[in-house]
């Protein structure tokens, strides 16, 4: 199967392995996994994965996201987030898509909707299509 040039950026990953502590900013065209501990702001136009060992402390900007682990801060993603069973999430939500396995623990407001604004440093500009404040925990 060959591959378009324009999904180039979609072979590389950014990946940060358990036992690696990183704290600070970081910004990336392509897809990242955090298997480690990061504590900062992160923004990605790519792909987000927090594997089961992974622990994120922060702000998260990204396209698609994929959480198994531990996320304690602001997460908003421009299109999917979903939330494996293992995923232990902490703070806000804006997205687009929302979907929550079973045995995955959220507690914070969710902003959903077709147009997911951007977010000013205190919160959210404007009001999405429909919003809820949650703490699920589904089983």
């Amino acid at each position: 199967m060959a591959r378009n040039i324009e999904n180039a950026p979609d072979l590389a990953i950014n990946r940060i392995v358990e036992g690696t502590v990183i704290e600070g900013e970081i910004r990336c065209e392509s897809n990242i996994r955090i298997d480690g501990s990061f504590t900062g702001n992160l923004t990605t136009k790519g792909r987000f994965v927090v594997g089961p060992a992974g622990k994120v402390d922060g702000t998260v900007v990204c396209q698609h996201a994929e959480i198994e682990g531990q996320v304690k801060g602001k997460l908003n993603v421009q299109q999917q987030l979903s939330l494996k069973a293992s995923a232990r999430v902490d703070g806000d939500i804006f997205t687009d898509k929302l979907s929550i396995e079973p045995g995955a623990v959220f507690t914070g407001a969710c902003n959903m909707g077709a147009k997911v604004k951007e977010m000013k440093k205190d919160g959210i500009e404007g009001a999405s299509a429909s919003s809820a404040a949650a703490s699920v925990a589904v089983s």
